[in-house]
């Protein structure tokens, strides 16, 4: 004996057009989730983060990183310099000191950099 079955009714449109659009959106978000925690970054490319204001270009050679610090710890050794004439007493000898450590740090710099140069 055949049991005879019936046609399953028509979906109505708007049902089917939401679950659609739903089912498109969850495919999109698990994509997304996916790539990025199991596609593998290209070598050599820096992770992004996000909260970090400033970056340096990987591809900067040293030459060039340790010119840059040798003027910024000028700029620091001027200002501290402008700021240490206009205090008195324990707060000049403070800014006095931070002074020397910037003269410091720029006398390695040069030196680091006169060493990079040579080669």
């Amino acid at each position: 004996m055949v049991k005879i079955t019936p046609n399953p009714p028509a979906p109505d449109d708007s049902v089917s057009r939401a679950q659609s659009a739903r089912n498109k959106k969850l495919e999109d978000a698990t994509n997304r989730a996916l790539n990025f925690y199991l596609k593998p970054k290209p070598e050599g490319e820096a992770p992004d983060n996000s909260s970090t204001l400033f970056r340096i270009d990987p591809d900067v050679d040293s030459e060039c990183l340790l010119a840059n610090l040798s003027e910024s710890l000028a700029s620091a050794n001027a200002l501290i310099n402008d700021l240490a004439f206009d205090l008195e007493g324990s707060r000049r000898h403070v800014a006095l000191g931070i002074l020397q450590l910037i003269e410091l740090s720029e006398l390695l710099a040069n030196r680091a950099l006169d060493i990079v140069e040579a080669r």
